[in-house]
């Protein structure tokens, strides 16, 4: 039988038995050990007991006496004794035979006895026996008087050892019986009985009674291993219940899932392996424009008219079922019914059934545009400046970056501004930095709307903008002209006063302008350029701009030079009107265009191709428009009061920028009654090119005009990309043929074919029609003979003073009008 099928009280008894085995034996040879040792003390005993009682005369006796004092002082039947005197005889002995025998003659005498060199004390081994020896001498030493010898049988010895140990087995025998019983009986009482009893409770537990429970008695292990017994059951019972809650929240949670799903608010739809829906929530259908989900099932995306979309869907639908992996937060962006843009985000999943084989997508489509805001806001707060909403330093870098490139590419120049207000800490310092922040503000502001909408208006910090000017040219000094431009602008904007509450305060900066166009810079040489520029105009007494490069800043200065003149010649008079006659069919003069002229006192006669676009740019037109509006307005009141100068009719051109002032029809309707003339006598002249911004406006200014009684001619026409679906709404007086189409008139056929359907359209509209730039007779002759009634050119008269011009008018009045 093998140990291991006994049964655990069996296995503790064997243990036991072994155990107690092992300690008797080790208990008994420990005792014998100590039964020789003890005899080996008794004999040494005796011998000194003898010893001392023959030292001290005490068996001066007879020696019978010496014999029964010998044998009692043995005292066992294994030992002898004998005392032999000096003369080598022994007078004691517990063996009467050897009483007065010579000790050489006893059996087992040994001659070591009495050798010299032995000690007074010794044991001599025999063959069966142990001897104990002792030499006992006189007070002055000297030989031996009297040697006591006590001997030992070994034989016997061995007996009595064989004995003690016989009857210590069998003690040990009964005794591990007897104790290997009695401990199976408290096993059995202890033990088996407990493990019976959690064997009980345990199969109970198996039949599904998880609240039954070992009675513990003990908190020995059998005691601990009842309470884990009795923690498990507890445990399994706690999951058991747990499990049974799990399973059955779990059909909550499934019911509350499939509701959740159809009253979410984000759009949820499954579609099968041929993308035909299969199903969707109520947020599905009710942005699809489906009465409920049900309407949707077999259809597929064309089914729903979504056929822009549906071939992408599809496509997306096919690579999700075929690869399994599914595709998350695809975005994109719809217009919702209310005009709303809004952000969705798709992610679509493989649809497994039981077997975990696909059948088909399930896809969701989220709301995320409030994450959308927020990353724009994150990005606003990385590339953007809080204060003003301007481009910050690393967005500024990154815009250069492109830009740079973009020169390369296109092989055209841009220029960097830099621009830094002047006396900014003193504003801060006296007026708080909450005054400071607002006159950023406001800045920003106006360089926003100085420059282009592609350009880049940025905040270094500080008080310091940058501005980027991107394909200002293919040439350096175009580039320079049109970045010194905007430059001029920007001074001017800034220059505005600005106004805090009561506090009303004036500010300049100071422009430093580098060109480049990508090939010979790298950003930081740029960023140091313009700021040795903006340094250089701070130098050179703020408010004003410098370039970097010295050549082009001379021609920035002279343009400068020229807009401080102009400046000049307006308030000082410089500015003059010379008059190009416009005369009828006949010859007649019917009046004049007043073309501006500049005298400067050095440079002499400056043309209006080189300061009317300055003055354009820098808005300075409104001042010179003014002044030419209220001359001419003088003039028409001086030939009122002369006969041969009634009724001619003087025309001015109007900018762009006077027409789109808000005033201009007030402004217009002041001069005519401050100088008290007749409205029909004055003409404006105005170009199809700005009838092109803003048409609504322009049109109804021009009614505003018309009702003053002002005319309206439409200069330059045909060079424009005039409509004739506002031309007829527009309330014009005279149609003007540009020079460009008469110039060449009498020899190409394209000209001439333009110049009649002009003319033709003119008539049609009922306007008048007059050509401008007539230099000769042959060109005269084919515009009156196309219809054209009226004539302005070089064959009647140049541009000329007032003075020149009203003797023409006399000459004319005094000579016969001419045949045409």
């Amino acid at each position: 039988m093998k140990i291991r099928r006994l049964g655990l009280i069996s296995r503790i008894a064997l243990l036991v038995v072994c155990v107690e085995a092992v300690a008797f034996s080790m208990l008994g040879w420990f005792y014998t050990d100590r039964f020789s040792t003890a005899i080996e003390e008794r004999t040494y005993s005796h011998l000194h007991l003898v010893g001392r009682m023959i030292a001290n005369d005490e068996l001066a006796i007879s020696s019978i006496s010496r014999q029964s004092v010998m044998t009692d002082l043995v005292g066992a039947p294994y030992l002898e004794g004998m005392v032999i005197g000096g003369n080598g005889r022994v007078i004691v002995s517990t063996n009467p035979a050897y009483l007065g025998s010579p000790a050489r003659d006893i059996p087992g005498f040994d001659a070591r006895w009495f050798a010299d060199s032995a000690p007074d004390e010794k044991f001599i081994r025999g063959d069966n026996t142990l001897r104990a020896v002792m030499h006992i001498r006189g007070a002055a030493g000297g030989a031996p008087m009297y040697t006591t010898v006590i001997m030992i049988s070994t034989s016997e010895l061995d007996a009595m050892k064989r004995s003690i140990i016989l009857r210590g087995q069998l003690g040990s025998l009964v005794f591990i019986l007897l104790s290997s019983a009695l401990i199976v009986l408290i096993a059995q009482h202890l033990i088996t009985r407990r493990v019976n009893v959690s064997l009980e409770v345990l199969k109970k537990a198996e039949e599904g009674a998880l609240d039954a429970r070992i009675p513990v008695t003990s908190d020995d292990e059998l005691g601990q291993l009842q309470h884990g017994i009795n923690s498990m059951t507890a445990k399994v019972g706690t999951l058991l219940n747990q499990h049974r809650r799990n399973a059955e929240e779990l059909r909550e949670q499934k019911d509350l899932l499939a509701s959740v799903i159809q009253h979410a608010p984000i759009r949820v739809f499954w579609k099968d392996r041929e993308s035909r829906y299969i199903g969707c929530n109520s947020q599905f259908a009710q942005d699809a424009g489906l009465s409920g989900p049900e309407e949707l099932v077999g259809k597929t995306d064309y089914d729903m008219g979504w056929r822009d979309q549906a071939e992408f869907y599809r496509a997306d639908d096919r690579a999700v079922m075929e690869s399994g992996i599914s595709t998350l937060d695809f975005e994109e962006t719809q217009t919702t019914p209310d005009g709303r843009t809004i952000w969705l985000s798709t992610s679509k999943v493989p649809l497994r059934g039981g077997d975990n084989r696909i059948i088909g997508v399930l896809g969701i489509y989220t709301d995320i545009t409030n994450r959308k805001q927020a990353e724009e806001q994150i990005h606003n707060l990385a590339y953007f400046d809080p204060l003003t909403g301007l481009p910050n330093r690393t967005l500024l870098l990154d815009r250069l970056k492109h830009a740079m490139t973009a020169g390369i590419r296109h092989r055209v120049f841009g220029a960097v501004l830099l621009i830094d207000l002047d006396n900014f800490k003193t504003l801060n310092d006296t007026l708080g930095h909450d005054v400071g922040d607002q006159l950023l503000r406001q800045v920003a502001q106006r360089l926003t709307q100085v420059v282009r909408e592609g350009d880049t208006v940025a905040r270094l910090g500080g008080d310091e903008f940058v501005v980027i000017l991107e394909g200002l040219g293919e040439s350096a000094p175009e580039a320079a002209e049109k970045a010194g431009l905007v430059g001029e602008k920007i001074l001017a904007a800034v220059n505005q006063p600005y106004q805090f509450g009561t506090h009303a305060h004036h500010s300049s900066p100071s422009i430093g302008v580098v060109l480049f166009d990508g090939n010979r810079h790298t950003m930081d040489d740029l960023l140091k350029q313009v700021d040795i520029a903006m340094y250089q105009a701070k130098k050179d007494g703020r408010n004003a701009l410098r370039f970097f490069d010295p050549q082009m800043q001379e021609s920035i200065n002279v343009r400068m030079e020229l807009e401080s003149e102009l400046h000049m010649a307006l308030e000082s008079g410089q500015l003059d009107l010379h008059y190009q006659a416009q005369v009828d069919n006949s010859g007649r003069p019917l009046g004049a265009e007043a073309l501006i002229r500049w005298n400067h006192p050095e440079r002499g006669l400056v043309s209006p191709a080189e300061f009317i676009p300055l003055a354009e740019e820098t808005g300075l037109i409104l001042s010179i428009g003014q002044w030419v509006l209220e001359a001419a307005c003088s003039r028409i009141k001086a030939w009122e009061s002369a006969e041969h100068t009634r009724g001619l009719v003087l025309s001015i051109n109007v900018s762009a920028k006077q027409l789109h002032q808000a005033d201009f029809v007030d402004q217009v309707r002041a001069a005519v009654q401050r100088h008290d003339i007749k409205p029909a006598l004055l003409k404006l002249e105005l170009t199809e090119g700005m009838l092109l911004e803003n048409v609504e406006g322009t049109i109804a200014t021009m009614n505003a005009l018309n009702a003053i009684g002002v005319r309206i001619s439409l200069d330059d026409f045909g060079t424009g990309y005039s409509s004739l679906q506002y031309l007829k709404r527009l309330p014009l007086d005279q149609l003007k043929i540009d020079r460009s189409f008469v110039r060449d008139i009498a020899t190409d056929s394209s000209d001439k074919a333009i110049v009649t359907t002009i003319i033709v359209m003119a008539r049609s509209l009922n306007l008048d029609v007059i050509a401008e730039g007539v230099e000769t007779e042959e060109q005269r002759q084919f515009l009156f003979h196309a219809g054209c009634d009226h004539f302005q050119g070089y064959l009647f008269s140049r541009p000329v003073p007032i003075g020149q011009f009203e003797s023409l008018l006399d000459q004319s009045r005094q000579s016969a009008p001419a045949d045409i």
